[in-house]
């Protein structure tokens, strides 16, 4: 590991998926200007809009959404390009 590239001000940090109010603790060096009480402590606070928590391949109710036929026009338009 090369030395002097790694970055030295790691904290803990509370993200919140603001999809579901879902709140961890982990370390992190990124800059927020935030902060949330969180079990009695205040920590650096930065917002998710999605996470392990709430994304449909974690949860498993993954649902396809076919609007307005989208995969046919794709399928239509580049089977001309099938060998």
């Amino acid at each position: 590991m090369q030395k002097g590239i790694h970055p030295e001000n790691y904290r803990l940090v509370a993200f919140k998926d603001m999809s579901n109010e879902e709140i961890f603790i982990t370390k992190s060096t990124a800059n927020t200007s935030e902060t949330i009480d969180f079990e009695g402590t205040e920590y650096p606070l930065i917002k998710l809009e999605i996470s392990r928590t709430s994304h449909p391949f974690y949860t498993g109710e993954s649902k396809l959404i076919d609007t307005a036929g989208r995969i046919d026009k794709f399928k239509n338009k580049y089977s001309k390009f099938k060998k």
